[in-house]
């Protein structure tokens, strides 16, 4: 039996007060007005030059993500909840990290199998006895959540390592404020201009102590071939710091120093956006042309700060999600405030079984994969592909997790001329730091652009919204009030 997805916005008497005059706007503009918005809209794109290209495609390496002109919306307690979840989830996450890095205790006491840590290729035994500046290890978290009723948030995913996104976030309120402002003017729309200052303050906080008062803070990118490259560039200009390739360092006397045409600067915090494999060729990947040689012992002399600190990956493993609600439990001696999906870890044998006979109904993912690669929706998979994924699972249990299909939520969407309901998540941007963590209100919401496909990842074809966190709760529906424009 389908279950029917939640509805944001809802509909005639159960029309969602959050929603009301987004409902009064949308009944009273033309088809034709909208569509001729959203050409409006990827124009603007275009011209700011904000793509995401996909590895392994062979159209165009620099296409747009598809943005919707109508936006998801969030009452000011809904968010006030979830982002109170989000930094109790973000410090659990942060002391784990210390924890596997350092004295294990979490190991000792049995919460988690110690297997699941010695045996992940995310764990960095190079982290092991060393404490990065300030005591944090991922300043940038991306926690992707999923809604299936009207009070009822789950995360689906964290992302502890190098997540991305926040730059379309910025983009898609940009173009909001273009096209209609006086809409965004009339639901008073808490804003998210502040998180480049945010970012940059996070940053700085992370510099060691040697750093002395104004530290230097630059971005590590992979180069324009990467599919994040125009975010790397976006912030760099944002927050008036260096965006560099691996070429453009060197160290020194355990001191990382960037190229620049007066002569050699110090660097005291790289905001890296290149993975754990290919930041130094002496420690990780001999063959890496990306990263920077002697890197690890410039950090681990102190002289440097990476963001996030390498390692975090074992954060963010699908094997280890199951147990975050167990770390919240014992580092912080307080209940989740948000929920977990149910997940079945195949390589246990119960699991296992359980998966097996019940493809038909689960969502079976990588448990290190990302991007919406490796991963099968059973309910809408074919017969073959259930079977090529069982065979899979049977060969390699542990490098499999699954889910219960959820009922993602939907909110309306331009699909075409119409406007019609499709499935949502939401990734908000956590930073952390020494000096506590900031949020701004709202974050990326990425929609899946096919009828009835739950997929939202922009690889995999979903596009982006702008997300609304009103200053205060609205009134309920039937106050009166014209039509916005």
């Amino acid at each position: 039996m389908t279950v029917k997805a939640f509805d944001e916005m809802g509909d005639g008497d159960s029309l969602r007060p959050a929603y009301k005059m987004i409902a009064e706007w949308l009944q009273h503009s033309a088809p034709a007005d909208l569509a001729a918005k959203r050409a409006e809209a990827e124009v603007l794109f275009r011209r700011v030059g904000i793509t995401f290209a996909v590895y392994g495609e062979g159209g165009d390496p620099d296409r747009l993500i598809p943005f919707d002109i109508i936006p998801r919306i969030l009452a000011r307690s809904e968010w006030d909840g979830l982002a109170e979840g989000l930094t109790q989830r973000v410090r659990a996450l942060n002391a784990f990290l210390a924890d596997i890095y350092g004295p294990q205790d979490i190991l000792r006491d049995g919460r988690i199998p110690a297997h699941l840590i010695e045996h992940n290729e995310q764990f960095r035994p190079e982290m092991k006895g060393f404490t990065p500046p300030g005591g944090i290890y991922t300043h940038i978290s991306g926690i992707d959540v999923v809604r299936t009723a009207p009070d009822q948030f789950y995360v689906l995913e964290d992302n502890a390592r190098t997540p991305s996104g926040v730059s379309y976030m910025l983009e898609n309120r940009e173009a909001m404020l273009r096209l209609f402002p006086r809409l965004l003017a009339r639901h008073r729309v808490a804003p998210v201009s502040r998180y480049p200052e945010d970012l940059l303050a996070t940053l700085k906080a992370a510099a060691p102590e040697s750093a002395g008062p104004r530290p230097t803070v630059a971005i590590l990118t992979p180069g324009s071939f990467n599919s994040a490259y125009y975010e790397h560039c976006f912030l760099a200009d944002e927050m008036g710091i260096e965006v560099l390739e691996g070429p453009d360092l060197f160290v020194e006397n355990n001191r990382v120093m960037m190229r620049t045409t007066a002569g050699a600067r110090r660097v005291d915090v790289i905001y890296r956006r290149i993975d754990d494999d290919y930041l130094d060729p002496e420690v990780f990947r001999p063959d890496s042309m990306l990263g920077v040689p002697g890197l690890m012992s410039a950090y681990r002399a102190g002289n440097v700060a990476l963001c996030n600190a390498p390692g975090c990956g074992i954060a963010d493993d699908k094997a280890i999600y199951p147990y975050v609600p167990d770390m919240i439990r014992f580092y912080l001696g307080e209940e989740p405030k948000l929920a977990n999906v149910p997940t079945y870890l195949c390589e246990r044998d119960e699991d296992r079984m359980h998966v097996l006979a019940n493809l038909d109904k689960l969502v079976v993912k990588l448990a290190q994969g990302s991007g919406g690669y490796g991963m099968m929706i059973g309910p809408h998979a074919s017969d073959a592909e259930r079977e090529e994924f069982a065979a899979r699972i049977r060969a390699r249990p542990q490098d499999y997790i699954a889910q219960p299909t959820l009922a993602l939520s939907t909110v309306p969407t331009l699909a075409g001329e119409d406007i019609s309901p499709r499935h949502v998540d939401l990734r908000p941007f956590v930073l952390s730091s020494r000096e506590g963590v900031r949020i701004v209100p709202g974050g990326l919401t990425r929609v899946a652009l096919r009828e009835g496909s739950l997929v939202v990842n922009s690889s995999q074809g979903g596009g982006t919204k702008d997300t609304w966190v009103l200053e205060r709760d609205p009134p309920a529906v039937g106050s009166t009030g014209s039509a916005p424009c």
